[in-house]
């Protein structure tokens, strides 16, 4: 298990990704190459991987995100040490917080 800021990346086993993650669109790479994870609202910086591989979106914002890394990669982030991932799947998801009668996404 890895955690970055409010980003937390967890190995998952690559039977236990769901059908529909497997064929599903990747999301695109941002100017720099990156697949970004969370983009900071308030800075501009972003959690984001670096070398090949997929991120699919959850459909609902709250849902996680699903990243494969075929030859493994890097979480790089402006105010964070970068973290090295093996090859594999993770599941990706970002913090949240209880705000009175629900629950958000954490921004930063």
């Amino acid at each position: 298990m890895y955690r970055q800021g409010d980003i937390l990346i967890v190995p998952v086993a690559e039977e236990a990704v769901p059908p529909s993650v497997r064929t599903a669109p990747s999301a695109p790479r941002d100017a720099r190459g990156r697949l970004v994870l969370a983009l900071g609202e308030a800075t501009g910086h972003a959690h984001a991987v670096v070398g090949p591989g997929t991120l699919v979106r959850g459909l609902h914002p709250m849902d996680p995100d699903h990243l494969h890394l075929p030859g493994g990669g890097r979480v790089v982030h402006e105010e964070h040490a970068a973290i090295p991932l093996p090859r594999g799947w993770y599941r990706v998801q970002r913090q949240r917080e209880y705000i009175p009668g629900a629950f958000r996404v954490v921004a930063d």
